[in-house]
């Protein structure tokens, strides 16, 4: 903790999350935590729920070795019908993800868990994005398992390489793994006076990285109603 309050702390090793963080314009430090993974299989028939308990012990862990500082940790899966697919295992099952995903509307979900000094227990936040994946052919499967990426992706992708779409009023950084706009309305509305205008609309530098307007980042900073 520094002189001035609580450290921000980003709880992922992922370079997306780190790099699209870095866009609230304020220092932070990072973190890698080592938990296990695997769906409560209680849970199971509530995606959401599985991404937020997963996002709660990364939260967890992360807190017991700093808790008197502000973390933020993420987890995202991959729901296809019934089917929930986190990271492949090894690259056969990321080709078998592919496979099925391909020319297909899947769900991506992001469960947030935000660790306040003082608070007992994390503010929990989940993040549901429609998702049309294109049709994919061998070549293109091949090439981009080949760029050497593909097991650190949930459902063996990475939007940011173009596989994928999602509408205008749908979060694309939600499926990138760290949905900006949720979750600066949620820091800005839990946290406490140290924090006040501390955070950066994430909303502009978004849009202008992609070349679109979003439609779902100004209803989410209040600039007009929510439909």
């Amino acid at each position: 903790m520094s002189a001035d309050g609580p450290s921000i702390v980003l709880a992922s090793a992922s370079p997306r999350r780190r790099r699209l963080f870095a866009w609230y314009g304020v220092p932070y430090e990072t973190t890698a935590v080592d938990v296990d993974e695997s769906p409560d299989p209680a849970l199971l028939a509530n995606p959401s729920e599985v991404a937020v308990e997963i996002a709660g012990r990364k939260a967890a862990a992360a807190s017991a070795d700093r808790p008197d500082d502000l973390i933020v940790s993420c987890d995202t899966i991959v729901v296809l019908g019934t089917d929930i697919l986190g990271k492949p295992v090894d690259l056969s099952d990321a080709e078998l993800m592919l496979r099925l995903l391909s020319g297909r509307v899947h769900q991506v979900v992001t469960g947030m868990a935000l660790s306040v000094p003082g608070k007992t227990e994390p503010y929990m936040l989940s993040v549901v994005t429609n998702v049309h994946m294109h049709v994919l052919t061998d070549e293109t499967i091949r090439t981009w398992i080949g760029e050497g990426e593909v097991l650190g992706c949930a459902g063996a992708y990475n939007i940011e390489r173009h596989l994928a779409w999602v509408d205008d009023d749908e979060c694309y950084q939600n499926v990138a793994g760290l949905p900006l706009c949720h979750l600066y309305a949620l820091l800005e509305g839990v946290t406490d006076e140290w924090t006040a205008g501390l955070f950066e609309r994430p909303d502009e530098v978004c849009d202008a990285s992609r070349g679109v307007f979003c439609k779902l980042g100004p209803c989410m900073l209040g600039q007009r109603p929510c439909r």
